[in-house]
């Protein structure tokens, strides 16, 4: 079955419904809920990786220091 513009165009629509979703439901704690934008930086900073490895307190407070 051929895949059409308005096929694709229909789940675009549907993935972003479903992001949203998904950032309303993971903002939301006890304490109440989260900025969605707030959310999603988040996500996003998951996936960067780390300028730095910490190895234990004492090198995590020199890099603080730094």
């Amino acid at each position: 079955m051929p895949t059409t513009v308005q096929d694709i165009k229909t789940l675009q629509k549907e993935m972003a419904l479903l992001r949203s979703f998904l950032i309303g439901f993971a903002g939301k704690d006890r304490e109440g809920s989260y900025r969605p934008e707030f959310v999603a930086r988040i996500f996003a900073a998951m996936n960067d990786q780390s300028l730095h490895r910490f190895r234990g307190a004492e090198n995590f407070l020199k890099q603080l220091h730094a």
